[in-house]
């Protein structure tokens, strides 16, 4: 069987970049990773994970492209994850973000599952939509909202009067 997957950019623009691919089931997570750098133009060399993902897009169990884990805690990995292990019609989104410094984060819908095409090559790149931006777009974070009513000098303290601070200043 071969899976179409609509791969979108996350980003807060108006314009929509996404690539249509098709990929056979049995081919694994690094073969779809492939597919996927190399529709939106990326050398395939930076490190990159897959996330289980639900309805609302929350980030689930990472599948990774190298084991990073310094054999604390095993993880998945892409080699080793065929697509039809993680995708489904039940289970039909994933998370994918290449470049950890960059942090492009795009959403992988299973759009739908059909029969293997005779004398097609796959994976196949269906559809192009939009052009990646020259610089990955910013993310706002949870913790930056946070950040945003932090203020630190909103404590009454002050630094000067030694007096009323709790700490022996001759400690050492």
């Amino acid at each position: 069987m071969i899976y179409r997957f609509r791969i979108i950019l996350d980003n807060d623009t108006e314009d929509d970049v996404f690539r249509d691919l098709e990929i056979r089931e049995t081919d694994t997570l690094e073969d779809l990773h492939n597919a996927i750098t190399q529709s939106f133009g990326f050398d395939g060399n930076e490190m990159a994970s897959f996330y289980l993902s639900d309805d609302t897009w929350e980030q689930g169990e990472e599948i990774s492209l190298f084991d990073m884990s310094d054999g604390m805690n095993s993880v998945r990995l892409m080699n080793e994850t065929s697509i039809n292990d993680i995708a489904d019609e039940k289970q039909t989104k994933l998370i994918y973000v290449y470049d950890f410094l960059s942090m492009w984060t795009f959403f992988v819908e299973l759009a739908e599952i059909v029969e293997e095409a005779e004398g097609m090559d796959y994976p196949n790149l269906m559809f192009v939509h939009g052009q990646i931006p020259d610089q990955a777009p910013e993310k706002a974070f949870e913790a930056d909202d946070m950040m945003d009513d932090f203020n630190e000098f909103d404590d009454d303290l002050d630094l000067d009067d030694y007096d009323s601070l709790d700490f022996d200043e001759n400690w050492n």
